[in-house]
């Protein structure tokens, strides 16, 4: 549980019972500052649509590759199941055929959309570094506004061939792997402690919205238009984020223009305590600790779920469940519909649990970590056995991935509990471990599923859900919810 505000401003690494690292100091209590119009809610909403953008911009070759390939193709590498009955009829509607097809087979392909991972990777710890050195606001917009940018020339890498879109989509992986380290790094500024379970849901929701909403409507774009289309419009959109972003955020409360004096102060009292002035970054600490290799583990195994099914999941409701592609894309995106929802209300739910029950922040987020991992590790393995009933398994698949959702207020912002000053760059080595599922994971599950059978699915569900149950628990043992003295002031002190 959460001890009243605290004196001693250092507390213990191992003691649990000061997780309650001051929060709030003197007369700034939470609801002194309102959310309605506030600099930091306004910056939430921003960043909401930031990462919506980004994860458009990500997912929305998965889409477009449909049509980018010639059918004739991929026909002899792709095996549709037989186990299940065809679930709908054929779409009526002709296709556009405008768009340039390629002969590239099912490999091929699997390295055109890997690729991006291979950028991604890179650019994490340097992220998170530099956006302490230089601020998270520029970082975040110039690396949004990368990748909208080479969207932009998809079309004209595709003509060149595998090689030159390959290169673009690991640069586009190079931009956006700085994102979330410079977004940690921004809320380690602006997130009062007893709110940020509510900010940071609220910005990081915005990616499982832009998958929502750019599954289907990529493959409206490509039905009635071409494929082409799904690039332009996305990197535009991009476009006009950044301009509105470097037009209306400040990396600090105290550089913002139109912030409230009031809100400023509660800001910067709340987190009186808790930033580090030190210039240098305690590597050696930092890479021992515990708690941070509990998010690591906890953070990879999330991941391989989530990555496995976002980049198969299509496949699994076209090849096994049969369904058509017109449903297919309203279908896949269903699940992270589920998922915004349950990260908005997780956010809400945790910082109440936190302001006005007094919990302890290690208790909220080994509870919200242990539901946003085990759940949706039981229902993962329950629509594998279900066989061929089609309700059954995008309701299963659905709860799935949106009880993942309470992740986001569990072990994906316990870095900024644990050091706020360093919130970025600990992003960036524990997203640096998480990426590597998302090339290794629908790797591993494309090479257990050549003969596309419910049995070799229930083998890739099963997998995912023990890795799952794994993370959990290695969560829940060894993490932490106060700042630990590494990341103190004090302690470099000591040290010096």
């Amino acid at each position: 549980m959460m001890r009243s505000p605290g004196r001693d401003p250092a507390p213990s690494d191992g003691e649990e019972a000061s997780d309650s690292t001051p929060l709030l100091q003197g007369a700034w209590p939470a609801e002194g500052a309102p959310v309605c119009c506030s600099a930091r809610y306004n910056l939430a909403v921003l960043a909401f649509f930031g990462f919506f953008v980004l994860y458009a911009l990500r997912v929305n070759l998965s889409v477009a590759l449909v049509d980018m390939v010639d059918s004739n193709t991929t026909s002899a590498d792709n095996v549709t199941s037989k186990e299940c009955a065809e679930h709908s009829a054929p779409v009526k509607i002709l296709r556009s055929q405008t768009g340039k097809r390629y002969q590239w087979d099912a490999e091929t392909q699997g390295w055109i959309l890997g690729s991006f991972f291979y950028g991604y990777i890179v650019t994490q710890v340097p992220g998170g570094y530099i956006a302490r050195k230089v601020g998270g606001k520029r970082l975040l917009g110039f690396g949004i506004l990368g990748t909208a940018v080479f969207t932009l020339f998809t079309p004209i890498a595709a003509d060149f061939g595998v090689g030159a879109l390959v290169v673009l989509r690991a640069l586009e992986g190079l931009g956006e792997g700085v994102t979330f380290p410079a977004m940690h790094a921004m809320w380690s500024s602006w997130a009062p402690p007893l709110e940020r379970s509510k900010l940071l849901s609220i910005s990081y929701a915005g990616a499982q919205l832009g998958t929502v909403v750019s599954l289907p409507l990529s493959g409206i774009i490509c039905l009635y238009m071409n494929w082409t289309y799904v690039f332009y419009l996305f990197g535009i959109v991009g476009i006009i984020w950044f301009i509105l972003w470097i037009s209306l955020v400040s990396d600090t409360p105290e550089t913002h223009m139109r912030i409230s004096q009031y809100e400023k102060e509660y800001i910067l009292s709340s987190l009186r305590n808790q930033l580090s002035s030190q210039k240098s970054v305690p590597w050696v600490p930092m890479l021992k600790s515990l708690p941070l290799w509990a998010i690591v583990v906890a953070h990879f195994s999330y991941n391989w779920t989530f990555y496995t099914l976002l980049t198969l999941l299509p496949t699994y409701m076209k090849e096994i469940l049969r369904f058509n592609i017109q449903e297919n894309g309203f279908l896949s995106a269903l699940p992270y519909l589920g998922c915004w929802l349950c990260m908005i209300l997780s956010g809400q739910a945790a910082d109440n649990l936190r302001a006005k029950w007094n919990v302890s922040t290690v208790c909220v987020r080994r509870v919200f970590t242990l539901i946003g991992m085990i759940g949706p590790a039981v229902f993962l393995v329950a629509a594998g056995f279900i066989g061929c009933d089609y309700s059954l398994a995008v309701a299963f698949l659905t709860i799935s991935t949106a009880l993942g959702g309470f992740c986001s207020s569990g072990f994906s912002i316990n870095h900024l509990d644990i050091a706020p000053s360093y919130a970025g760059i600990l992003l960036g080595i524990t997203n640096t471990f998480a990426t590597i599922p998302g090339m290794a994971g629908p790797v591993i599950a494309k090479s257990l599923t050549p003969g596309n059978t419910i049995a070799e699915w229930q083998t890739v569900f099963c997998i995912a859900a023990a890795i799952n149950v794994f993370g959990a628990i290695f969560f829940t043992l060894f993490a932490k919810g106060e700042v630990q003295n590494w990341a103190l002031s004090d302690y470099h002190g000591h040290r010096n």
